[in-house]
């Protein structure tokens, strides 16, 4: 799982789970396996597989760590929503917080749901086109001035093909199927990623202080632990790995439409009280795809758009928001355990919050996609591990 980015989808996607499994216009129907295939892939996603990244980032110790610990919190928070669902008499997460803090508090969580899902379809759009590029370019006769090479040109044409005809569904029991897929590819991609592990690992050279507890960017990585592309780390000549790269591709691209949907639904919930005709559903997903496309074609920096999305989305919808409806809903005396507890967490997600943000601001990652490892090529394997301490 890629906490806390899969902890405010789980939370987010609670909401959803009504819609997933209620009829829908004309008849639609959503059967268990279906919204369960869709709520598994909406959590999971391709995130599972940048977990490395996070773990670099925080220090691996401490990488280990923060997983059980923001495990906890995720389940904790969930726990909160419950009980202060039933203490409000509200069965949603919107109605909660619009119960709880009024119009203002309702807006609030709607621009967080809309804004973290929809940074995502960013995500896998730069995502797709970072890493189409690499499996076409392997094609005989691709060279790099082939269109099938240009990021643009991919992110367009999956868009046209492939995402936007997905998103336009109107029952989203019908890619339950496609989610399955999904779902299935990625347990693919984790396979070659434990058979490189075994195979790949000899011919990298070891890093510097690979083993510190704790790193500078621990705060960065509570706030990502997700989408981190581990297979930037093969070179560009290695099969197996542009199969991966394939697998991983189809599977962004899979799960784009879940994160439409969400858009969509909050907007049509703010918007249109929960209802949308047909022409305005085909308005607002083309709408919604189309920036989204938009905004992946004019900026391709993947880290700093998921510590944002991470710091400023994630964080809210789930540490701060369910501890804070809590503590406003309770009648227990203010020592209560869950009281501490909440107020804790609390705490905790605005620290996370602030400093997180501070941090990106000023320490950006480097936006380094589509280069070539160094241990991609003998001779500069040979002079880096000339200059490693013995």
């Amino acid at each position: 799982m890629e906490p806390p980015a899969a902890a405010a989808r789980q939370v987010e996607t609670d909401d959803q789970i009504a819609l997933l499994s209620k009829p829908r216009k004309k008849g639609g129907n959503s059967d268990l396996a279906s919204a369960a295939f869709n709520i598994v892939n909406s959590i999971i996603g391709s995130g599972i597989i940048g977990l490395p990244y996070s773990m670099k980032e925080a220090g691996f110790p401490l990488g280990v760590l923060l997983l059980f610990v923001v495990a906890y919190i995720t389940d904790y928070s969930i726990i909160l929503l419950i009980k202060g669902g039933n203490l409000s008499s509200t069965n949603t997460y919107q109605e909660l917080v619009r119960k709880t803090y009024g119009r203002a508090g309702y807006i609030i969580l709607s621009t967080l749901q809309f804004l973290y899902p929809f940074i995502a379809m960013i995500s896998y759009n730069i995502i797709t086109g970072d890493t189409l590029t690499k499996v076409f370019q392997r094609i005989p006769g691709v060279g790099l001035d082939n269109v099938l090479t240009d990021r643009h040109f991919i992110i367009l044409l999956t868009t046209i093909i492939f995402t936007l005809p997905l998103s336009l569904y109107q029952d989203i029991a019908k890619l339950g199927k496609i989610s399955l897929i999904s779902l299935i590819l990625t347990i693919v991609i984790l396979i070659i990623v434990m058979v490189r592990t075994v195979t790949f690992s000899p011919q990298v050279p070891k890093s510097e202080n690979a083993w510190t507890f704790a790193r500078s960017n621990a705060v960065q990585a509570i706030g990502v632990m997700s989408f981190g592309d581990i297979f930037e780390n093969y070179c560009r000549d290695d099969n197996l790995a542009t199969f991966g790269r394939f697998c991983y591709g189809i599977t962004v691209i899979l799960t784009f439409p879940l994160e439409c949907f969400v858009t969509r639904e909050v907007i049509a919930n703010v918007f249109f009280h929960g209802n949308l005709s047909t022409v305005f559903h085909i308005v607002v997903t083309v709408v919604i795809v189309a920036v989204a496309t938009g905004v992946s074609l004019v900026y391709d920096c993947l880290g700093i758009v998921l510590e944002l999305n991470g710091v400023l989305s994630a964080t809210p919808l789930v540490f701060i928001i369910p501890s804070a409806c809590y503590l406003k809903l309770s009648k227990e005396r203010w020592n209560h355990s869950d009281n501490l507890i909440s107020g804790l967490i609390l705490a905790l997600g605005v620290l996370v919050m602030a400093v997180g943000f501070v941090m990106t601001v000023l320490h950006p990652q480097e936006c380094s996609h589509g280069k070539e490892m160094f241990y991609c090529f003998p001779s500069n394997v040979s002079v880096h591990n000339s200059t490693l301490p013995p």
